[in-house]
């Protein structure tokens, strides 16, 4: 196993996106800048997906899947779990990531794939968690780094940050600074990952040592 420049072994991870793909870039960058992670693998539910291409100008290997992949989730899933063990991945990153993973995956590795929710989980669940904080009206919100499970954004939580509603903010103005922290808070996480940092523990609660 490499290392990064602190000593630390390289974490070895495969992405998960479905569009632009500025989580993977916040990735890329920080790994570039001593991140000790190593993306070996990116898998796309679209074909057309822009983070397509920002895994290949960074050297990554990619594999599109489109809609015919998905008819049958669970050999897609099945098709994600070969490619992603075969790279030689640890953890799995989803990265705006919009499939329901199946326990296909789930099993494959158990307390290894990472999700993040534009949202204060358990608040705010679901693919419309900005626009829905939005229309409460509440003063903050923020991001969630959780682990994934069967349960959709449910899964043990081991990061979050608040993000404040500001009275000038337009929602495009949130979304932008909720985004922001994601870039921020996931290679975060992954640090603490690669440090051997974070457990789950009997209760199923994510403990940070």
């Amino acid at each position: 196993m490499s290392e990064g420049s602190s000593g630390t072994p390289k974490l070895k991870i495969g992405v998960l996106l479905s569009g632009s793909g500025t989580n993977l870039q916040a990735i890329i960058d920080a790994a570039q800048d001593g991140l000790p992670v190593e993306i070996v693998h990116v898998i796309s539910s679209r074909p057309d997906a822009f983070g397509i291409k920002r895994a290949k100008e960074a050297g990554i290997s990619v594999c599109a899947l489109d809609k015919t992949v998905y008819a049958n989730p669970e050999e897609a899933d099945a098709r994600i779990v070969s490619q992603m063990q075969d790279a030689g991945a640890e953890y799995l990153v989803m990265a705006g990531y919009m499939r329901k993973l199946t326990p296909v995956v789930l099993n494959a590795f158990p307390d290894r794939v990472l999700n993040l929710h534009p949202a204060l989980l358990p608040s705010f669940k679901g693919a419309h968690a900005i626009q829905d904080a939005w229309d409460a009206g509440v003063k903050v919100t923020g991001v969630t780094v959780h682990f994934a499970n069967e349960d959709y954004d449910k899964g043990p939580i081991i990061a979050q940050r608040a993000v404040p509603v500001l009275e000038p903010d337009t929602i495009d103005d949130l979304e932008a600074r909720i985004h922001a922290t994601e870039h921020v808070l996931y290679p975060e996480v992954l640090r603490l990952l690669a440090e051997g940092r974070i457990s789950v523990d009997d209760e199923r609660k994510v403990r940070i040592a």
